[in-house]
């Protein structure tokens, strides 16, 4: 009884496995690159969002934390908790806008089929959306 070898690609051939091997570390690696990639182009946004009556202007970084605030004119003749309820909802807009620069990122670099991916871009549109401006929570 002579022992029989299995067919060439079985998953007992070394040789076979050695290069699924390869592939996959191959895969391992692209994700790594792309995942790089992401983070460091959603590391680098910046969002600037102005009102439309031309009482603020916020710039918000990558996070949605508030790096920069511009009063216009207007902010003089204009009631001061209109001023605070206009920057709040203006911070909240540029958050918004955040995080579909983030997204359209995250599916541009790691793809919209990956499980991963779809997460991540869940995870920060929940982050950057849920903050609500003041007016609209007091009003539920």
């Amino acid at each position: 009884m002579a022992a029989e070898v299995p067919p060439a690609g079985g998953l007992l051939d070394p040789g076979g496995a050695m290069e699924r091997l390869a592939e996959w570390k191959g895969r391992l690696d692209q994700l790594s690159a792309a995942t790089d990639a992401m983070s460091e182009r959603v590391q680098e946004l910046r969002v600037t969002v102005a009102d439309g009556n031309g009482l603020v202007e916020v710039t918000v970084d990558s996070v949605g934390a508030l790096v920069d605030l511009h009063l216009g004119q207007r902010v003089q003749r204009v009631a001061p908790e209109v001023v605070a309820r206009t920057i709040m909802t203006t911070i909240a807009a540029a958050k918004r806008q955040l995080a579909d620069r983030a997204q359209e990122i995250i599916g541009d670099t790691l793809g919209t089929d990956s499980p991963a991916a779809r997460a991540i871009a869940e995870r920060v549109g929940r982050q950057l959306r849920d903050a609500e401006p003041p007016d609209e929570q007091h009003n539920r």
